[in-house]
């Protein structure tokens, strides 16, 4: 099928975006661009920032796409024959108007989208933009739905979602990548300092066991950082936290709550958690963490270190976490994140 010129626009823009942490982080996020009946939008478990090196854009068809939310079916055929599948957030990009649709997973605007007592705030900062804040649905359908009630009586340039990031809609990639640095901008928070990791510690503690030290040093943040602990172990903040990491964080003590953590792995038959905190010391991960996984760990930390003191923490429900680590969609994500070179 024939790629639009402007595809090239979309691959450059989304690379761009999908290298800067602050915005994107591993597989999350996504892009599309529409030409006539054709979307264009980033295959599922494809990295944003591989969009220059990689094919990792499908054609959907339109109808197809907006058939396939009529109907409750997350499975949306491709306009031309391939191995990948298209987005699971596809439906939603399909329903918004906008030529151009860019969801990311935005650190500032998560640390507002992850407290109950931000909506003034919203009001205040984003003032002048025609926005929407939702609460937090699932990914895919359920969200789609939801947008689509919205547009279906207004037209919304910014949707903050709960829980979950930001998605803007232009006319072209530079006024939505512009969009996305504006909204940031405006939602932008104080990063809270954290103490020094005990990086000499944490090696001792992880020899000869599965673990490892991450390799970005600023993961560390949320296990010194008492507040960002307290936030990081109460619970998930987002779903790509959920999939790739596992619900909440737990906390070790030392060797000994190292091997507390690995017995009962092994009693219960279930793999070891993805990756633990050890209080006032760092964060550790599996050595068989998937490429995915380390990203969160980033991701948590410039989320948490966002939060003021006196925030009033929302997390997904239990049922929301099941619902993420139960679903086919997520699976075949991670599967092929697990195979990314």
């Amino acid at each position: 099928m024939r790629e639009p010129t402007d595809l090239l626009q979309l691959r450059a823009m989304s690379a761009r975006v999908g290298r800067n942490m602050l915005l994107v982080q591993g597989a999350g996020g996504n892009s599309s661009i529409k030409q006539d009946d054709v979307l264009w939008v980033k295959a599922s478990g494809t990295w944003l920032a591989d969009a220059e090196e990689k094919d990792i854009f499908v054609p959907v068809l339109l109808t197809a796409a907006r058939a396939a939310l009529a109907r409750d079916d997350e499975r949306i055929p491709l306009a031309a024959p391939g191995s990948l599948r298209a987005s699971i957030e596809t439906s939603l990009h399909a329903l918004l108007p906008h030529r151009v649709v860019l969801h990311v997973h935005a650190v500032n605007t998560i640390a507002w989208a992850a407290r109950r007592d931000a909506r003034d705030d919203f009001a205040a900062r984003l003032d002048g933009l025609t926005w929407c804040h939702l609460d937090y649905f699932h990914p895919g359908l359920p969200l789609a739905r939801a947008v689509g009630a919205i547009v279906a009586r207004e037209r919304v340039d910014v949707l903050i979602l709960a829980n979950h990031g930001l998605v803007v809609g232009a006319e072209t990639c530079e006024k939505a990548e512009a969009l996305v640095h504006d909204v940031e901008k405006r939602l932008a928070l104080p990063v809270r300092a954290a103490p020094a990791a005990g990086q000499a510690a944490l090696k001792r503690l992880c020899a000869g066991t599965p673990y490892r030290l991450p390799g970005d040093p600023g993961c560390h943040d949320t296990a010194t950082d008492p507040f960002s602990r307290a936030v990081a172990t109460g619970g998930s903040l987002y779903p790509d936290h959920v999939v790739f990491l596992g619900p909440g964080l737990p906390t070790i003590d030392g060797a000994d709550g190292l091997a507390t953590l690995l017995a009962r792995a092994e009693a219960s038959g279930l793999p070891a958690p993805v990756a633990a905190l050890v209080p006032g010391s760092g964060a550790i991960i599996r050595d068989d963490a998937s490429p995915g996984a380390e990203p969160m760990l980033s991701c948590l930390a410039l989320v948490t270190s966002r939060l003021p003191l006196s925030a009033e923490i929302s997390y997904l429900s239990s049922q929301h976490e099941q619902m993420l680590l139960n679903w086919d969609a997520e699976r075949y994500r991670q599967q092929l994140t697990a195979s990314r070179q």
